[in-house]
């Protein structure tokens, strides 16, 4: 009896082990997610004849479903009330053309951007009264709820003085623009473009209007496996030429050269007759200058190939990495390209392309170094990166973990020497940049295994030459497809030691100066150049606000004074920064940065002049200008005749002296990328790492100009004396 009773307990245990077992294998297989959308945004979601929902949006999450081994359950509910949706948690995300905006980020967690839009103006076909903004006045004009087009109107309404009113759905609308309840509709372009395509009576008006890129949304803080599907799967679809289909399936330009997009690169057309690109000027094996004077590297092939591709003109600047990122926010440089890696944070300010390297950082240590065999071993000791890169983010963020103090430097070249000369105990870098330096014989090994890092991006300044961004992007997939980015990546990875067997021997000062002689001679060429036409200009300008100084009109002695106080207040560096990044973003107009040097360099040392001037004018007793205005002389003809004189043959020491200061001075000027003697320098060093031996060429060149120039000052001083 007892056995019998034990049966059906027996038979509901293995019932239970059984169902659960299956449902929890089908949950690791495959997990369903409800995902909103609009009811009617063509191209992105619309229902085709047959019933069913199709589009940009909707091919994109199934596909990404597919790929990432999820299921979707498609809710079109309409764009608020997929909002609505979210929010309450009835729907785990949500893909409806919604725009990335700060507000909505204060609700939702976006993806990377998979469509960058616009708005535009639609009014019908007949109507030829409205051709721009100014001609809504009185009138209404429509767009949907909660849209950027809704946005975009109330933030305009009084400038234009126009009525708005919105609409659930595209489709009703569309409907008020036909029936004459608006006069006009806004819209996202594709949107318009594709009703129009598809035979509804109205027509685009203007150019479109900047817009927000387009994003899947899920729940602030929620769903965030969901959110890393997405971008996963986003990214697979981009790499396999899948996202190109798909947009290229809903989106025509009606020229009949979208058939071809996924087997032929997509041109895009320049804006611009010439565009400049910003880069580094010494960040081996991505830019660096070769034995012959020209910048080679991943980036540079990169980008000329680009450019070849695409078509259009290039303008490479090799002004370091700082001063490229300040370039491209003054509007100096169009675009970017430095080894950049793409963060959300510079994702703020600025525009990316598709990622074309993946780096990763590695911590570097002397060779004879034995104590440090792990991130632990560096408590209490320096650790050097360069400014502003993914190393020194890692160091700062790692800090107070491992106790290590963090110092910073401005250029590779600093940071491999304090780690040779042994100022820091260790460094960070991005690992090709490591391995290249050991193949040039740098003295380092890597105890610790690589950071996998960020990926690098060419960069452009946030919504300006979208269309350069663009270009790189569309060639680099090109090049990706024909192989021949994996060429240019391969020649400077893994081959400098065979590359170098046929080159002449860096490690020795002879081989440097054989190699090198006409880059230094350059450079030194410039430095002179500088320092001449900076200080001839000078000199006319010194003298002018020198003789202010000593002027009996009072107004010319206030403002001369001003004048010399605020130019020795400022120091010079921050001169040449202003005068050449922030001046073109306060007037539009780009300064050459030769030119800016030459400005920075004659403001700098007018000031110094103008003081000499005064004090060499105040040296001479003042008894001769008193009897010189007694016996009826006037005062410019007392200067002129008596006092100027004198006072030049006491001037002419601290002018010399002056212009050796202004010599000098121009290795300041490197900062904004002009390429004098210095510059060529540390070009030459980040090449060959040979960072003693060619300073000290570099000192001794310097000496012997300064040397020959002050002779030849002291002969002049002699004559005029």
């Amino acid at each position: 009896m007892r056995k019998n009773k034990l049966i059906p307990f027996v038979v509901f245990l293995m019932a239970s082990i059984f169902t659960l077992g299956f449902a929890n294998k089908s949950d690791a297989a495959e997990k369903t997610y409800k995902i909103g959308t609009d009811l009617t945004f063509a191209p992105f979601e619309f229902q085709n004849s047959d019933g069913e929902y199709i589009g940009i949006d909707v091919d994109l999450i199934n596909q990404i479903a597919k790929d990432q081994n999820f299921k979707v359950d498609l809710r079109p509910l309409g764009f608020d009330s997929s909002i609505q949706g979210v929010q309450s948690d009835q729907l785990d995300g949500m893909i409806a053309g919604m725009s990335i905006t700060d507000e909505r980020k204060k609700t939702f967690d976006f993806s990377e951007p998979y469509f960058d839009s616009g708005i535009q103006m639609a009014v019908k076909n007949d109507n030829n009264d409205i051709k721009d903004y100014k001609d809504l006045k009185g009138k209404t004009v429509s767009a949907k709820i909660g849209t950027e087009s809704a946005t975009f109107l109330e933030q305009n309404k009084d400038k234009y003085g126009y009525e708005i009113k919105l609409y659930e759905a595209a489709d009703a609308m569309y409907n008020a623009l036909t029936n004459g309840n608006s006069v006009a509709i806004f819209d996202d372009y594709p949107v318009l473009g594709y009703a129009v395509t598809n035979g509804q009576p109205f027509k685009l008006v203007g150019e479109p209007e900047k817009g927000s890129s387009y994003g899947f949304a899920v729940k602030k803080g929620e769903n965030k496996e969901l959110l890393k599907k997405f971008n996963q799967g986003l990214k697979d679809l981009k790499k396999d030429g899948s996202y190109d289909k798909i947009v290229a399936k809903y989106i025509s330009t009606g020229s009949g050269d979208q058939a071809a997009a996924s087997d032929e690169m997509k041109k895009i057309e320049p804006k611009k007759d010439v565009y400049v690109v910003a880069s580094d000027s010494a960040f081996a094996p991505f830019e660096y200058k070769d034995s012959d004077g020209e910048y080679k590297g991943i980036d540079v092939d990169l980008l000329k190939r680009a450019a070849e591709l695409q078509g259009f003109k290039l303008d490479m600047k090799f002004i370091g990495f700082s001063s490229a990122m300040q370039a491209l926010e003054s509007g100096q440089a169009d675009g970017m390209i430095a080894g950049m890696t793409i963060t959300d944070e510079r994702k703020a300010n600025y525009d990316f392309s598709d990622p074309y390297f993946q780096s990763g950082i590695q911590l570097a240590v002397a060779k004879d170094n034995k104590d440090i065999k792990s991130y632990k071993d560096l408590k209490d000791k320096t650790v050097g990166a360069k400014v502003g890169t993914e190393s020194a983010d890692f160091l700062e963020a790692h800090k107070k973990e491992y106790g290590y103090n963090v110092k910073s430097f401005d250029a590779a070249d600093q940071l491999y020497d304090a780690l040779k000369v042994g100022s820091i105990d260790a460094m960070m870098d991005d690992y090709p940049v490591i391995g290249y330096a050991v193949n040039q014989g740098q003295n380092l090994k890597t105890p610790i295994k690589r950071e996998i890092g960020g990926e690098y991006g060419f960069a452009v300044k946030k919504g300006q030459n979208a269309e350069l961004r663009e270009m790189f992007t569309e060639a680099l997939k090109e090049m990706k497809r024909t192989g021949e980015y994996d060429e240019i990546v391969n020649k400077y990875i893994g081959t400098e030691k065979e590359e170098k067997k046929d080159a002449v021997d860096e490690s020795t000062i002879t081989g440097l100066l054989k190699n090198n002689y006409k880059s230094l001679l350059d450079g030194l060429w410039k430095t002179i150049v500088l320092a001449l036409v900076s200080f001839a200009l000078a000199l006319v300008l010194g003298v002018i606000f020198g003789l202010f100084r000593v002027s009996p009109v009072r107004g010319l002695r206030t403002f001369a004074g001003i004048y010399i106080d605020i130019i020795r207040g400022i120091p010079m560096m921050v001169l040449a920064f202003f005068i050449f990044f922030g001046l073109p973003g306060i007037t539009g107009i780009k300064i050459p940065d030769f030119a800016a040097g030459i400005i920075t360099l004659t403001l700098n040392a007018s000031a110094y002049i103008a003081e000499i001037v005064r004090g060499g004018i105040n040296a001479v007793p003042v008894g001769q200008m008193e009897a010189s205005r007694s016996l009826g002389l006037s005062y410019n003809r007392t200067m002129q005749k008596i006092i100027l004189p004198q006072a030049v043959k006491i001037m002419i020491p601290s002018f010399i002296n002056q212009f050796v200061i202004s010599l000098k001075d121009t290795t300041i000027i490197s900062a904004i990328g002009v390429v004098e003697l210095l510059q060529t320098g540390k070009i030459i060093v980040a090449r060959t790492t040979q960072s003693s031996y060619v300073y000290l060429i570099i000192a001794i060149m310097y000496l012997i100009l300064i040397t020959i120039l002050t002779k030849l000052a002291n002969r002049l001083e002699k004559k005029v004396k």
